[in-house]
């Protein structure tokens, strides 16, 4: 069982890039209404899944990496392996949902 935990713009490179696994990125925004459906979603895949390391990035401190990934909207989620992005998903989704686009990795 992991949390999900924050990471800035400054360590996504350490942290997601350079990561040797599976990760599933959620870039969200404190202020933004579907972000905060997805939360508890995104908090039990990162239960669910040992093998899925699961961070956040907050969207307005990191317009480096939104510009880099072509991201125009949030809640976004990255899947990525070995540092590459596999699959992205745009907006609010249910468990289910989540749970079939992880399930790539």
């Amino acid at each position: 069982m992991s949390q999900v935990n924050e990471v800035l713009a400054n360590d996504f490179e350490q942290e997601v890039e350079a990561y040797d696994g599976n990760v599933l990125v959620d870039f969200y925004a404190p202020w933004c209404g579907p972000c905060k459906m997805i939360a508890p979603i995104v908090n039990t895949i990162s239960q669910e899944r040992d093998d899925l390391k699961v961070v956040k990035v907050d969207a307005d401190n990191a317009q480096e990496l939104m510009v880099k990934f072509g991201i125009r909207g949030i809640p976004t989620l990255l899947l990525m392996k070995h540092g590459k992005v596999v699959d992205t998903k745009v907006g609010a989704a249910s468990l289910s949902q989540i749970r079939e686009f992880t399930s790539q990795v």
